[in-house]
């Protein structure tokens, strides 16, 4: 499992996770909200399962 995902993708995606689940706590408060595990747990291990039968790679190239 190597990283696929960089630094703005990687970021941006911790964000909108963080966002999704406080809205479990406050906003609306429904259940949707814990979809944003999805999004932070695949900024935070820097793998997207989804990127890889299509090749992606938001990573920078050495």
């Amino acid at each position: 499992m190597s990283a696929n995902v960089g630094g703005i993708d990687r970021m941006s995606r911790i964000v909108v996770g963080l966002i999704l689940i406080a809205l479990v706590f406050i906003g609306p408060q429904t259940p949707w909200g814990w979809i944003g595990i999805v999004p932070l747990l695949t900024g935070l291990f820097r793998f997207c399962p989804v990127y890889l039968p299509f090749g992606i790679s938001s990573c920078a190239k050495n």
